[in-house]
């Protein structure tokens, strides 16, 4: 898959196209050069996959109302063990 389109996937299909690769590599039966390009297409769309839960984190902030009337974001806190 070329660069543009790994670029423009969401994050699910990224997803869902890592698995694919991880669970071909794990198997044992890829032949090394088709290992090495597999692992350079998952580095790839690992990063998109970062990415968009980047960005995802940057839009889920709560909005509060500061004493003068306006508006202010607070950083969402996720109670999720890291």
């Amino acid at each position: 898959m070329d660069s543009d389109k790994t670029a423009k996937l969401s994050f699910e299909a990224a997803l869902a196209k890592l698995e694919t690769i991880v669970d071909s590599m794990e198997s044992g039966e890829v032949p090394l050069a088709e290992l090495l390009a597999k692992y350079e297409e998952g580095s790839k769309l690992l990063k998109v996959c970062e990415s968009r839960l980047k960005d995802a984190e940057l839009k889920i902030e709560k909005l509060k109302k500061a004493k003068d009337g306006s508006a202010a974001f607070e950083p969402f806190e996720s109670t999720r063990a890291e």
